[in-house]
């Protein structure tokens, strides 16, 4: 029964060992990996040092995009036919556009008629102004 019981009780040791061997194990795996994504993800935000050569080597191949993707949809543009013009290339190239509207309004007859005895007494208006216990800055703001 005493030797039984040394037996077991060796047995149980050795197993007890070796599952905390590999709880050992896996907690050290574990760690590795996660160490390993941290160093991944470190790599990922941290990224290329800007410096001026690589920013001017960087901008340089920018630059060479763009105008490749201006010259291709000026292209798709002329074979649509369909070249649109800012206001401004609009006015430079065509000078009728700057009394256009005032011919269609006199074309139409929308002359606008302003009467002019509304403003003649403009004199006799009553103005905060001429107060001289007028204050602007106490009047407030529109938000009031």
């Amino acid at each position: 029964m005493v030797m039984i019981f040394t037996l077991v009780t060796a047995v149980q040791d050795k197993l007890n060992e070796i599952v905390d061997l590999m709880k050992n194990r896996r907690e050290e795996e574990k760690r590795r990996i996660d160490e390993e994504e941290e160093e991944a993800e470190k790599v990922a935000f941290q990224g290329t040092v800007v410096t001026i050569e690589n920013f001017l080597a960087w901008r340089g191949r920018f630059e060479l995009e763009m105008a490749e993707l201006r010259s291709k949809r000026q292209k798709e543009e002329e074979q649509a036919g369909k070249i649109k013009l800012s206001g401004k290339q609009l006015f430079e190239t065509d000078h009728n556009l700057d009394t256009s509207d005032i011919q269609f309004l006199e074309d139409t007859g929308n002359n606008v008629e302003v009467d002019e005895s509304l403003f003649q007494d403009i004199e006799d208006l009553d103005l905060d102004e001429d107060d001289p216990d007028f204050d602007p800055l106490a009047m407030g703001s529109d938000e009031d």
